[in-house]
């Protein structure tokens, strides 16, 4: 478990839900101890509205001796990490990296076919992209370089999201479907162009504070959105297409949000096939501040439940993988790991989405099992 936790995590704050057997119970890493806080509180999204890292809880023992096993091992542990958030709305804010928006426009020209995106790329790269990485959105500049992108037909709605004023902010997954540390992430099988979306999540208390931060893959079905932009709920929200994870990284002294702006997210892609895949997404070239997003994500909504926002990622994998010219895309058996020290290592394996476990626990089976353990009046 410790190879998975962030470089300093006896001295984080960290928080996250834990199946010890009864159900999923809301727990704190501290001081090299694991707490059980269900009785603070029953959900996660309840604990954030609270002063987590100051509740101890009941001791479960101490972090070494916690018996996790990958849902992928032949082992069974006697403890199962769960996605450290429960009843928060999972969004995500997309295009928000001159890579990554790049990439979008090309799936559009390509019309989600992996054979066009090579030569695309090339003439899109050699006209837009200094310019691109040039703009601050929603500036004069970028209103200039709008203009002229329209003038010789190559704007784009991606464009628009990426240096408008606006950004580009979905809803992921619902409450409750986001899959953990150590579990299977699922690609629809009728997808032959997909990849990961490595990404720092930052989570929001019904405030609308930001009380912390995760790891995320947002994984992505380049072939269904390239079709068309109204698939992107076909390309982003599958059984077990949302991983979040290992735990989450309560904001204080030592970890801030200038932590999140400078943070380096790496990504490594281990195929059975013996094909290695690294990359990284240096969030100190997101095109909008963190906070931004977040302020934009809220709008005129007000979340009772809190809220997690995937802050997008530079790293758009194009480095082929079978075919010359036809780039990434996963195979079955793929282990994908998405870290940075300050937030610790997730860790997945690529199945499908019909041959992942189904999501089947949702929001009334949960307060079911927060009844039946005479917690629902804490």
């Amino acid at each position: 478990m410790q190879e998975f936790l962030p470089k300093d995590w006896r001295d984080a704050h960290l928080v996250g839900r834990m199946d010890f057997g009864q159900g999923p119970t809301p727990v704190a890493l501290k001081d090299g101890l694991v707490f059980d806080l269900s009785a603070v509180a029953p959900t996660v999204a309840q604990l954030l509205d609270k002063h987590a890292s100051r509740f101890e809880g009941t001791v479960i023992g101490p972090v070494e001796e916690l018996d996790v096993q990958p849902s992928w091992s032949e082992k069974r542990g006697r403890h199962r990490l769960l996605a450290p958030i429960d009843l928060q709305c999972v969004k995500a804010a997309g295009v928000t990296f001159a890579t990554s928006t790049m990439e979008r426009v090309i799936e559009e020209r390509a019309r989600g076919d992996a054979n066009k995106a090579q030569e695309i790329r090339r003439a899109l790269e050699s006209r837009v992209g200094n310019n691109l990485r040039a703009c601050r959105p929603g500036s004069l500049d970028a209103a200039r370089l709008k203009d002229i992108l329209i003038a010789d037909g190559l704007w784009s709605q991606y464009l628009e999201v990426a240096i408008g004023p606006d950004a580009e902010i979905f809803t992921k997954a619902p409450a409750l479907s986001s899959v953990g540390g150590g579990a299977e992430i699922g690609i629809r099988s009728d997808s032959s162009w997909n990849n990961p979306e490595p990404e720092i999540v930052l989570v929001v208390n019904r405030q609308g504070q930001a009380v912390g931060a995760s790891l995320g893959n947002d994984v992505n079905l380049r072939d269904f959105e390239g079709r068309s932009a109204l698939l992107l709920g076909k390309a982003k929200d599958n059984n077990a297409s949302c991983s979040i994870g290992p735990f989450i990284r309560l904001f204080d002294a030592d970890f801030t949000m200038d932590q999140v702006r400078s943070a380096v997210v790496e990504l490594t892609i281990e195929g059975q096939d013996n094909y290695r895949l690294e990359g990284k997404s240096s969030m100190a070239e997101i095109s909008r501040d963190p906070l931004d997003l977040m302020h934009q994500a809220l709008g005129q909504h007000h979340y009772p439940d809190g809220f997690v926002l995937f802050l997008g990622t530079m790293f758009a994998p194009i480095q082929d993988r079978d075919t010359p010219g036809l780039g990434f895309t996963h195979k079955t058996g793929d282990l994908v790991r998405v870290s940075t020290p300050s937030l610790g290592v997730l860790e997945n394996k690529v199945t499908t989405c019909r041959q992942a476990p189904p999501w089947d626990f949702g929001i009334a089976d949960l307060m079911t099992n927060l009844a039946r353990r005479g917690l629902l009046n804490s």
